[in-house]
């Protein structure tokens, strides 16, 4: 039965090698498979899907606006539909995806961040952790040895930004991945602390 995967994690976890790996995996079984990229994420030029290890494949570059049920259904039927950077998808489009597995029994891997540099859900992340069938987290380590599970943004000059459009594409120049604790002591944590949030009372 196809399925609709999330695989998810901070920056540097090597989402994009594993999807490259897993198209591959399609290929040397003469299976199709169409690789989905949003036009946004443009740093190795539309349409191309690159590792930082330097894998690359063709993918098809897509807009916020598009139907990716059409897109998927507009060509001869894949084997497997993969999509990188999928926290860039909208709501609507994680529904056709959704659609793209029910209707078409196509199955779907998207690999994406799970939350940005302020600690909030992407759009397309926040709706694929409630509505995928399989959910799966790729690991990635800190400088502190321990997982990584948040993302700080950084300036030219290595200092963290804490404020600005949720949407900025970076690689290691822009962004590092951090343990929660970490990212707390580097920006201090007050963009993502709740409004109403107090310091817990010191045990009588």
């Amino acid at each position: 039965m196809a399925k609709l995967y999330f695989y998810y994690s901070a920056m540097n976890a090597g989402k994009t090698t594993t999807l490259l790996q897993s198209a591959h995996n399609y290929h040397e079984r003469s299976m199709r498979t169409l690789i989905l990229t949003p036009r946004v994420n443009d740093r190795n030029g539309h349409g191309v899907v690159a590792s930082r290890i330097g894998l690359t494949a063709p993918g098809r570059a897509f807009g916020p606006d598009e139907d990716l049920f059409e897109v998927v259904t507009a060509q001869e039927p894949p084997h497997c539909v993969l999509v990188d950077e999928a926290q860039f998808l909208t709501k609507r489009q994680v529904w056709q995806l959704t659609d793209v597995v029910d209707r078409l029994e196509i199955p779907v891997l998207a690999y994406g961040l799970r939350t940005d540099f302020r600690g909030e859900l992407f759009e397309g992340s926040q709706y694929l952790l409630a509505w995928a069938d399989s959910l799966e987290e790729i690991k990635t380590i800190c400088h502190t040895g321990k997982k990584a599970t948040m993302v700080v943004r950084t300036a030219a000059d290595g200092t963290p930004v804490t404020g600005g459009p949720q949407i900025e594409i970076g690689g290691n120049d822009r962004y590092m991945s951090v343990t929660r604790s970490e990212y707390k002591r580097i920006t201090g944590g007050a963009h993502a602390r709740p409004a109403d949030a107090t310091t817990s009372p010191a045990s009588p």
